[in-house]
């Protein structure tokens, strides 16, 4: 073909492509979308429940929530289905997303140190470095390791605003729970 010469359609050829889902093209570009409601729990109990509901609520697409929440439209799909928990760098950014904590209260030393670590969003190798201690240590605090040296209770006393004396009845206890025997069983 050349330029400026134009093909004839063959005598009884259709006007435009009938294949399905052709549209005679625009001059300029078409994007149709239809906003729908978004179902979202009433009482959100997890993450995930939190971040749609918010979602729903403002009327946004993943996309758009990703877009505020500065991470990919597909992160925002894994945490709201529930196959990936936002690490905690991310919860300063989800809670003012939200305009809240969607946390519970800690009241064990364990969620204390991780509520502290969403607060700052530190990775645990930030929060460990910040105290002094290596990350498997704080790691293993999180998960309700006995914390041994009255240094790092001390440490942790301060960082959560506790008393040492609080600190030190924790570890008690949990020192007393786990090593616990059956007195009076004779065999």
């Amino acid at each position: 073909m050349r330029s400026g010469v134009q093909r004839q359609r063959p005598e009884g050829a259709p006007q435009w492509p009938q294949g399905q889902g052709c549209v005679p093209p625009f001059p300029f570009p078409v994007t149709l979308r239809v906003n729908k409601s978004i179902p979202y729990p009433k009482n959100p109990q997890t993450i995930a429940e939190h971040i749609r509901k918010a979602r729903g609520l403002r009327k946004l697409t993943q996309r758009q929530a990703a877009l505020l929440l500065g991470v990919a439209p597909f992160t925002v799909l894994n945490w709201e289905k529930g196959h990936t928990e936002p690490p905690a760098m991310a919860v300063p950014t989800i809670r003012r997303f939200l305009g809240y904590d969607p946390y519970p209260a800690p009241t064990t030393l364990p969620e204390r140190l991780l509520a502290l670590r969403r607060l700052h969003g530190w990775s645990i190798a930030e929060a460990a470095r910040k105290l002094g201690v290596d990350e498997g240590t704080w790691g293993g605090w999180e998960q309700d390791h006995v914390i041994l040296y009255r240094n790092h209770r001390a440490l942790l006393a301060r960082l959560l605003e506790l008393s040492t004396g609080e600190v030190n009845q924790d570890m008690r206890v949990r020192w007393n729970q786990l090593h616990q025997t059956d007195v009076g069983t004779d065999e």
